[in-house]
This record gives structure tokens, sequence and C-alpha cells, in this order.
């Protein structure tokens, strides 16, 4: 029987600290689309949809989407777990493949290789990032929709509602997990946008690649770097996961309130 997999892409306007990242022109585009135009490109995937909030700040991002012909999805703003549950019951999603609107250089390769390891494993959560061997920035995750439904019932910490995953992560009694690993470890290169470095460090390798191939991928990426190594340092000083980090501040809190 076939399975409906569905890539569901979180992203929102009101980002603390890049605001508005998403709709940053890229070469003349908003940066959104651009990463779209590569995800576009991902073949095992039966929809993509781009899940945002109802809150009146992602309005622009959801007149963008709607016209250019984008599924659009709105949900809660902070529990994000709420809004894939949600997200995939509507498309009646088998399996859901999370991607992260701050992402304009993903790879639909890497994309599709991480989905096929989960099917073919059979496992209810496969991951490219635990441990990561990509670079931040190439981050996927795929889920069944029986586990994401277990986590939306039972989820109640901060970062597990608003990092989606957490919850099966963090329970391996529970949920058979696998990863895609890459030969060499490149997790320390950065290639997310989360600041403005961040966004100068994509656009200089947009300018240099995109001209040549619109869908470039890691390879071509990592070459340019190795010609032009300097571009590294542009952003390379930021923390990775840092939104993560401030969540789990935000359990203790949690946790000790509910102990009180």
């Amino acid at each position: 029987m076939s399975q409906t997999i569905v890539a569901i892409l979180q992203a929102r306007v009101s980002s603390s600290r890049l605001p508005s990242k998403v709709l940053k022109l890229l070469l003349g585009e908003p940066m959104i689309i651009r990463q779209i135009e590569r995800e576009s490109n991902i073949s095992c995937i039966n929809k993509l949809v781009v899940a945002t909030s109802k809150e009146k700040s992602d309005d622009p991002l959801v007149e963008l989407l709607k016209n250019r012909g984008i599924e659009v999805f709105r949900g809660s703003l902070n529990d994000v777990l709420d809004r894939y549950y949600n997200a995939a019951i509507k498309y009646n999603a088998d399996h859901i493949v999370r991607l992260t609107g701050d992402c304009p250089l993903a790879d639909p390769a890497i994309i599709k290789r991480t989905v096929e390891k989960h099917l073919s494993t059979g496992t209810d959560y496969t991951s490219n990032c635990f441990p990561p061997t990509y670079p931040d920035g190439l981050d996927v995750e795929v889920v069944k929709f029986s586990a994401l439904e277990e986590a939306w019932k039972y989820a109640e910490l901060p970062s597990e509602r608003e990092h989606v995953m957490p919850y099966i992560r963090n329970r391996p009694e529970i949920f058979s997990s696998s990863n895609v690993e890459f030969e060499q470890d490149l997790s320390k290169h950065r290639w997310t946008v989360d600041e403005l470095e961040d966004f100068v460090f994509v656009e200089q390798i947009y300018k240099e690649l995109y001209s040549k191939n619109k869908i470039f991928n890691m390879s071509d990426i990592l070459e340019f770097l190795d010609k032009n190594p300097s571009l590294k340092e542009i952003n390379y000083q930021i923390m990775r996961n840092e939104g993560a980090l401030k969540s789990y501040k935000q359990d203790k809190e949690y946790l000790s309130k509910k102990n009180e």
C-alpha cells in the first residue's frame, strides 16, 4: 500500500534573532521562495506544505505564498508540535518530513536519502543530525504519523512543543530511530540563517553558484568554500542550535513551577 509523505516546512516572520528573515531578498526573491525552489525538487514526497502561525505578523508570508500557488497551513505560533500534527492530519500524512524555513541551502538529494532510509528501515524517526555530520542548515527529520501523534498527546515541556521532535528523540525505549551520516564530519560548517552574518554568507554562495545551477548541491558549496576559505569566517563563531538551548532553559522554569 502506498504511503503519503508530506514535507512540512515551518516558517514565521517573527523570528527573534533576525526578524522577517524568511522575506529577506536573496537574488531578488524572498529567502523562503528560494528554499522552496530547492525543496520542490525532492522527488520522493507527495506534497510540500508551509506551516506558519495564525498570528497577524505572518499574514505577509501567507499572502506571498498563496500568490505563488504554494500550499499553506496556519496553526499555533509557539506550539509548533500542534501545528505539525494538525497539518499532518489535514494532508493525510503517513510520514512527515520536518523542514525549517532558515535553510535556503537545503539539499534535495540529502533530504531524499534521509526519507529513503526512513522507509527502508521502518523506524519511527529518522534524521541526519543526531549526531550531526552534515553542515548545519542541511538538517532533515522524518517521522511516522503514529509517533508524531503520540508526541502531540503526551509532550509537555516547552522544548518538546516548540521543536516538534525532542519528545520522540528522548525516548528510545518507546520510539525506534535511525540516522543518516556522511562519510566525514562536516558539522562545523554553518549554512543556516539565524543571524545577519548567516544571511551574508548564504548570499555569497547564491551569487557565485545560482547562475551556474539553480539547484546547486552540497558538493558545489564545499568546492567553492575550498577555493574561498575566508567566507567561512563570516558566521563561523555563531553557536549551533542556540534556539533549542533557550527552550531547555524554559523547560527548567516549567518543571520548577510544576513542582512547587
